[in-house]
């Protein structure tokens, strides 16, 4: 299982450090489920594995406020001390101009990071900016569109060099991304959280393979306690 829950926690298996992944992932959940601490924790394990000093092995987009109003929690065992963290590159916007902007001038880079992480995608999108800039009542599904399509072609011309990949997170209020059909254009693997009503969370993957004819169903408990991010179970699945 190449591209898998594993990613998002503190394991050493091998199942979690395989390398090969879909080019863009969407991460989804409700506010307050831990989606930071989970992004965090990826690009956590993504610098570790990380054999190149020359450029940051993951570039973190987000926005300051909000990380600093709600920061991420680190998986037991992990110091927030360690070098790994030097691997990662802060790199803070305001809103989705920002975002296009970097993938815009991505092709221009020499080589590239092993991983681009956007933290609160859809949040950078204010809906009466999109409006007024595209005189269209649906103009912050237009400028999604528009920056998710760059974000593609960034990502594949980056993959003809070396292995790198996007992952997105979003918040939903519903059982599901409010613009699943969006992103289902862009995006084959997307995951989302749940909460199980005790106080943990249920993160759950559907991807399609290689071959388009399987499909992969992963799913992880989590929790948030003590300040620190804890793994409670996991559970796979594969579906022809």
């Amino acid at each position: 299982m190449a591209w898998n829950v594993r990613r998002f926690f503190c394991m050493n298996d091998a199942a979690s450090s395989a390398t090969e992944s879909h080019p863009i992932t969407l991460l989804s959940g409700p506010p307050s489920c831990g989606k930071t601490s989970l992004l965090f924790q990826f690009a956590y394990n993504r610098a570790l594995r990380s054999d190149s000093d020359d450029v940051p092995a993951v570039v973190f987009i987000c926005n300051r406020r909000r990380l600093e109003a709600k920061p991420p929690y680190l998986s037991q065992g992990i110091d927030p001390s360690s070098g790994v963290f030097g691997r990662i590159q802060m790199k803070y916007v305001e809103d989705d101009e920002a975002v296009k902007k970097y993938f815009a001038a991505f092709h221009l880079h020499e080589s590239f990071p092993a991983a681009v992480i956007v933290d609160d995608f859809g949040e950078l999108f204010d809906e009466r900016n999109c409006q007024e800039k595209y005189a269209n009542p649906r103009g912050r599904d237009l400028a999604m569109v528009r920056t998710l399509a760059l974000c593609h072609n960034a990502v594949m011309h980056a993959r003809k060099q070396s292995h790198c990949e996007i992952l997105l997170a979003d918040t939903h209020h519903g059982d599901s991304p409010r613009l699943l059909y969006i992103y289902k254009r862009w995006i084959s693997s997307i995951f989302t959280v749940k909460g199980d009503g005790c106080g943990s969370f249920l993160l759950s993957s559907s991807s399609k393979a290689g071959n388009g004819d399987s499909i992969s169903r992963e799913s992880a408990k989590y929790s948030i306690a003590l300040q620190y991010l804890l793994l409670e179970a996991l559970d796979d699945d594969s579906e022809q």
